[in-house]
């Protein structure tokens, strides 16, 4: 399928994983308004996930709504709790139309770019198996580099002062 849409024009493709996005966040959103107590299950079970989508809406509202399209693995958290949490529609839809057209470009000029340059590498090209080893690297460094700043530091009891 993705091979399909790196053949369109540019609109087409944007116009299509427009509407994909839209209708997955939207039913993420309201599965959240309709499933309060299953929300206490899935809750337990991703816990700091949770955390972190309540305390971005919290902090963010409707802007967060519109960043999570930007993020990878939290996105489906945060439609999920704004559903839960209830955000009203005038707040929600505005914000998921802003987020699903910035992830519909980026996906329509970046993504399907690496789709063709994966089509290209099974067909022989160097140039497409260049890409996707610059794509994969870039990915690895990013992921390697966000690892580290999460660890949280230790603090040496030889150095604190009493």
């Amino acid at each position: 399928m993705l091979d399909r849409l790196a053949a369109l024009p540019f609109w087409q493709a944007f116009a299509a994983l427009f509407v994909i996005v839209m209708a997955r966040s939207n039913a993420t959103y309201w599965v959240g308004r309709g499933a309060v107590a299953g929300w206490r299950r899935y809750r337990g079970a991703h816990g700091e996930l949770t955390r972190r989508a309540e305390s971005l809406l919290r902090s963010l509202g409707p802007l967060a709504v519109t960043l999570s399209y930007l993020t990878i693995g939290i996105q489906t958290a945060v439609h999920l709790t704004a559903g839960v949490m209830r955000m009203p529609l005038r707040f929600y839809v505005p914000a998921a139309v802003v987020g699903s057209a910035a992830w519909a470009a980026i996906y329509a000029t970046i993504g399907l770019a690496v789709v063709q340059a994966w089509i290209a590498a099974e067909a022989g090209s160097w140039w497409g198996l260049a890409v996707i080893v610059a794509v994969l690297g870039a990915g690895i460094v990013t992921w390697v580099v966000r690892g580290r700043r999460r660890e949280p530091e230790t603090t040496d009891p030889a150095r604190t002062r009493s």
